[in-house]
């Protein structure tokens, strides 16, 4: 079966939309300075690094096991987005 590019787009465009706010809450977080700011940025990089090497991993192993490009796609945007949602909560409450 054919996927269509338009769905993994779609995707990487909510995943940028919702990105936006989190950026705007870490800024805010950022700005005020302080301990907070600086294990946010630790918290940022850390995460970005983590998220970065499993998914390459994990993204390695499906296409070496046949999984097409398409669908490892997906499962990305998905984990990313899982991630941004999380970040998103947890700087809700904070700020």
């Amino acid at each position: 079966m054919v996927q269509s590019p338009f769905g993994l787009f779609a995707d990487m465009s909510r995943l940028a939309f919702e990105a936006n706010f989190v950026i705007g809450l870490r800024m805010m977080k950022l700005a005020a300075g302080g301990q907070a700011a600086a294990s946010e940025a630790q918290l940022m990089v850390m995460e970005k690094i983590n998220t970065a090497n499993a998914l390459a991993v994990e993204n390695a192993f499906a296409l070496a096991t046949g999984k097409s490009l398409h669908s490892v796609g997906k499962k990305s945007i998905a984990k990313y987005r899982r991630a941004v949602r999380a970040n998103h909560k947890r700087l809700s409450r904070t700020t």
